[in-house]
């Protein structure tokens, strides 16, 4: 198993509706931000930096679009 990198997020929560958080997240090491949704779709591109890096990240950036 391959040792990975450490990695750092900012998250900025611009609104709390329907029982979860909408805002914006930073990937520092990426230098890159996308919004997000929901606190599921927060974790899901935290996870996918974690897991394949930058690859999903552009994905999920496309799709968010």
């Amino acid at each position: 198993m391959q040792k990975q990198e450490r990695q750092t997020f900012i998250v900025d929560i611009i609104a709390h509706q329907k029982c979860t958080w909408q805002g914006q997240i930073h990937w520092i090491q990426g230098d890159k931000k996308i919004s997000f949704r929901s606190v599921m779709e927060m974790l899901h591109l935290m996870d996918s930096v974690i897991v394949d890096e930058d690859e999903q990240w552009e994905a999920d950036m496309a799709e968010a679009k």
